[in-house]
């Protein structure tokens, strides 16, 4: 886990990458029916301006939130402290997958007065893969990735 600032945005930028891009890639398989090759490439389009928008509600705003809840639901001196990691995750998760379905809501979706509708049923939709993406590859994937790349730092 980052131990400074630096590291913090490292490991931020390193999780955005990992989740916007996939949740783009789920996004737009929705939206045409199934996922195809092209949709990998379709994706890089939206990452361009989606993964900004994602840093900076999530370094700004959601890890502040994510670290003070996960530290009221997680006893860090009698369990174990990977527990911390997926409270952190969980509540990640629960705050970024509704932000980032309104964005989606209001750049892709053209809901007009379905608007609320169309946001909640993004929300449900994406809520699903958003968490286990996180907690079975993102999560793993970006730890590993991170911890990697400061071994030796």
């Amino acid at each position: 886990m980052p131990k400074n600032k630096f590291q913090e945005v490292i490991f931020t930028i390193m999780m955005v990458l990992v989740m916007v891009y996939a949740m783009i890639c789920y996004n737009i398989a929705l939206a045409t029916g199934g996922l195809t090759n092209a949709i990998f490439a379709a994706a890089f389009r939206e990452l361009l301006f989606m993964a900004p928008l994602a840093f900076l509600l999530d370094f700004f705003l959601v890890s502040k939130i994510a670290f003070r809840k996960a530290y009221r639901i997680v006893n860090v001196k009698a369990d174990n402290p990977f527990h911390l990691v997926l409270a952190i995750s969980a509540v990640s998760v629960v705050c970024m997958c509704p932000l980032m379905s309104l964005a989606a809501t209001l750049l892709f979706k053209h809901a007009g007065s379905e608007f609320l509708a169309v946001w909640i049923q993004t929300t449900a939709l994406n809520f699903p893969m958003a968490f286990f993406w996180q907690f079975f590859f993102a999560g793993p994937l970006v730890r590993f990735l991170f911890g990697l790349f400061f071994r030796f730092s």
